[in-house]
């Protein structure tokens, strides 16, 4: 890409489920380089997954970045001139391009099974021994007049290195034999992840590519892509990773990690985006507290680090703090907060669970203390029936998450069938086991408004961080207990599994 060229970044999210807050951390930082170089912030929305893309899911990443204050130049719902910007309306071009390195003999249709493919993921390194990449011509119509179903493989190299310099890791080197031909178009003509975002980086005139460095194993595919068309990469920099606690990349399992979570839960658009911009960043004379303007006018790409950024949530409590301290107006102060907790459609639903439970005014806060707060008072006493193992107890949080992601419904009447399910597949009793686990979990009480009701009126991010916040409260669970969940439920063998073990009672003669 030409030094001289007007600067264009973007980010590329998928709509596949909730809006992750790494996206708006990459956001930030393609923003920032734009803006500190007077050039475009495009946002691309990568919906290749079929079977996961959801329009819903579109429309939350929007919101979500709107709220957090992130605005791009381009756009799906803004337009521009090197759209359309929704992978899923562009099928033709990648089709038209994966054609043309066919015909430069840069590719090759492959015509492997699935059968075949689990045989070679047995025997070769990379799962898939180029065992169709040097067909004839008229080997290769024979088995398209069969019908035969086939997907378009990238040509690698076999032999050599390849070179390339990432703004932030350094200097790269990787081995040919190392890259796997890499499929482009999928059976179903659909292009896979790697050619739909090399060929629209190069024709949306992306001069840099700012992401996250889980996606630097992938860079070497994407430049044997580029070096195929003929083409000039960008600059890449690969961003370190948002780590949890644990220090292991910020997951969903362990941590909340939507941005509605924040939304949600009372933190200030400009104080979170003031976080996020010192993730692996250092501001000059260590700055801590500063404008989104000052912060893009001072940008430079060279201070981000390369090891992992820890998302430190006592940070970001701090730094919300000084721009509370900052609102002068008690008034403006009051608008904030009434605007955040007194949304009239919540507090009617409220009302309507409440009216028949309090005695006076003062009795509604009593009752739903939950709603207005992240902090509640849990004890082992109140969350681990009898019954339960502490770790038996932990391990029905977790299958309630799994169970509700994959029907992808928060509603009440899904937490409510979820409940019902694991009476029969963990041999549990509903009003005595399930529900004191969750309701202390979400709630920390044992009684209040219903708990279904509850759950879908905390709302999906509240209500996940909550669940995760119960199973960190009684000591988390480990990988082979995770294990021992998912393949038991797989199997539907799990009764007893969460009940504590029974000693054996002595045999006497």
């Amino acid at each position: 890409m030409s030094s001289t060229a007007p600067v264009r970044v973007r980010i590329a999210p998928s709509p596949t489920g909730y809006p992750h807050v790494g996206t708006a951390y990459i956001a930030l930082m393609n923003l920032a380089f734009a803006r500190h170089h007077g050039g475009q912030f495009i946002l691309r929305i990568e919906d290749t997954d079929q079977s996961r893309s959801r329009p819903v899911y579109e429309e939350n990443i929007y919101k979500a970045l709107h709220w957090a204050g992130i605005e791009w130049d381009e756009g799906p719902d803004k337009g521009g001139d090197y759209g359309p910007y929704r992978q899923s309306e562009r099928t033709a071009i990648y089709q038209e391009y994966a054609q043309k390195l066919l015909d430069r003999g840069m590719a090759y249709k492959c015509f492997a099974t699935a059968q075949e493919l689990e045989q070679m993921r047995l025997t070769s390194k990379s799962g898939y021994n180029r065992l169709y990449r040097n067909l004839t011509d008229e080997e290769i119509e024979q088995r398209i007049s069969r019908g035969e179903k086939y997907t378009v493989r990238l040509k690698v190299p076999l032999t050599g290195e390849l070179h390339f310099e990432d703004g932030i890791m350094g200097k790269i080197v990787v081995k040919y034999e190392e890259i796997d031909d890499q499929i482009l178009l999928k059976a179903d003509g659909f292009p896979t992840y790697h050619l739909a975002n090399v060929v629209d980086d190069h024709l949306m005139k992306i001069t840099h590519v700012l992401r996250g460095s889980e996606w630097l194993t992938s860079t070497p595919k994407h430049i044997v892509l580029y070096n195929a068309f003929g083409w000039t990469p960008p600059t890449f920099y690969h961003l370190p990773l948002l780590l949890g606690a644990d220090g292991k990349k910020l997951s969903k399992r362990k941590n909340p990690c939507s941005i509605f979570f924040f939304k949600d839960s009372g933190y200030i658009p400009e104080a979170f985006l003031n976080f996020l911009s010192l993730m692996g960043y250092s501001m000059p004379n260590d700055e801590e507290i500063y404008t989104l303007s000052h912060f893009y006018k001072t940008f430079d790409i060279k201070r981000i680090g390369s090891s992992g950024a820890f998302f430190d949530f006592q940070k970001l409590d701090w730094i919300n703090q000084q721009y509370l301290m900052r609102t002068t107006e008690p008034k403006e102060l009051w608008n904030k907060i009434s605007s955040w907790a007194f949304d009239e459609s919540k507090m009617l639903q409220l009302m309507e669970m409440g009216r028949t439970r309090i005695r006076t005014y003062s009795e509604f806060f009593d009752l739903f203390h939950f709603f207005f707060t992240n902090h509640l008072d849990l004890t082992l006493e109140n969350m681990v029936p009898k019954a339960l193992s502490q770790e038996g107890a932990a391990m029905l949080m977790q299958a309630v998450l799994w169970r509700l992601d994959e029907r992808e419904s928060w509603s009440k009447e899904s937490i409510e069938a979820v409940c019902k399910e694991f009476v029969e597949l963990f041999g549990l009793n509903l009003k005595k086991e399930i529900m004191p686990v969750l309701y202390t979990a979400l709630t920390g009480k044992t009684q209040g408004p219903p708990l279904y009701a509850s759950f879908e009126l905390l709302g999906i991010d509240r209500t996940r961080a909550r669940l995760l916040q119960g199973i960190s409260f009684l000591g988390g669970l480990s990988s082979k207990k995770v294990d021992l969940l998912k393949n038991s439920m797989q199997k539907k063998e799990c009764l007893g599994l969460l009940h504590k073990v029974q000693p054996q009672k002595p045999v006497t003669a």
